[in-house]
């Protein structure tokens, strides 16, 4: 797709305008991502007869551990990998890298205000450590438009972190301290803190550093020891190039170029109506040089348009009823 139609995707300001621009990178990558298309001709659906967002398959996430994801022929110029944690990592190939830029900056301006505002936190491998993290790269791009000489990576140093910490109300700029659950959860046990007004936000789970916990008993930890009323999260993945973002109460929101719908775990073809819980399917329409369509492993509910909840993950690593390509 053209330069211009890429950037058209973050002018997007309603469901009538968002839901024309999908059925268009639908067809384009029906065409264009090899995997994408044997996917839909496997079951057997007509691309001509997709009419809405409805209509539209959706892959299941495991292709991007056993195929390439790409909708174009241009060079590779960044590729994602997942953690590993779980075994083979899923690798996202991308063709624009200053696509994903453009979209986790608005996305971060959108929900939160100039990243200039803030000195930022970061309790996460700093980039030369953990290269090919798609959440790092975001993270360490913040942190150098911050413009802040106190931003910086701190999973090693937190000695210095605290001391920031403690000096932040000398300066006029936003606290946000983001990192993955466990580092928050290191943090806390070895001090308390007192930061009303500060924004706390986890990333993501214990990465096998810990037993995992359910969102509940994490938050009512991460507040007591931070001292805050609210934990904000940022969801995101490897397999995306957009991030929704909770302000607190586990309600995450979408930007207006992403969507969330919400499938039958038992057949995975049907959706179900908001506040129903089922399987995360995601619309990324940055993802469109690669696939925008993706089914998740995670479970939860459609609230509103651009409002959903996570409650957690699929016991069997198998989506039913959209594997039989994988193997």
């Amino acid at each position: 797709m053209t330069d211009s139609k890429q950037n058209s995707i973050f002018t997007i300001n309603n469901s009538k305008e968002f839901e024309k621009k999908a059925l268009k990178i639908f067809q384009f990558q029906a065409k264009n991502c090899a995997a994408y298309a044997d996917f839909i001709s496997f079951l057997k659906v007509d691309v001509n007869a997709v009419k809405s967002l409805t209509d539209i398959p959706f892959l299941p996430i495991q292709f991007f551990k056993t195929h390439q994801i790409v909708a174009n022929q241009n060079p590779i110029q960044q590729t994602f990998l997942s953690s590993g944690t779980g075994g083979i990592q899923s690798q996202h190939f991308v063709t624009d890298v200053l696509l994903y830029e453009d979209s986790y900056r608005k996305g971060f301006q959108h929900f939160y205000g100039n990243i200039e505002d803030y000195t930022v936190l970061a309790l996460l491998p700093s980039y030369l450590e953990r290269n090919g993290s798609s959440l790092i790269y975001m993270v360490d791009d913040l942190i150098k438009k911050s413009k802040n000489s106190e931003s910086g990576f701190f999973l090693k140093n937190t000695k210095k972190l605290t001391k920031i910490i403690q000096n932040h109300s000398k300066n006029d700029k936003k606290l946000l301290i983001l990192g993955v659950s466990y580092a928050l959860l290191d943090l806390v046990e070895s001090q308390q803190f007192d930061l009303k007004g500060v924004i706390i936000m986890e990333t993501g789970g214990m990465k096998g550093r810990r037993k995992e916990m359910i969102r509940e008993e994490l938050h009512t930890i991460l507040c007591k020891g931070f001292g805050v009323s609210e934990i904000h999260s940022e969801y995101g993945m490897t397999e995306l190039l957009s991030q929704a973002y909770s302000k607190g109460n586990g309600i995450f929101e979408t930007p207006n170029w992403m969507e969330i719908l919400v499938r039958d775990t038992e057949d995975a073809l049907t959706l179900l109506p908001n506040g129903k819980t089922g399987g995360i399917n995601i619309i990324d329409l940055v993802n469109i040089n690669s696939c925008s369509f993706i089914a998740t492993q995670d479970l939860g509910k459609k609230l509103t348009d651009n409002t959903f909840e996570i409650l957690g993950r699929f016991d069997n690593s198998d989506i039913r009823g959209c594997n039989l390509l994988i193997n």
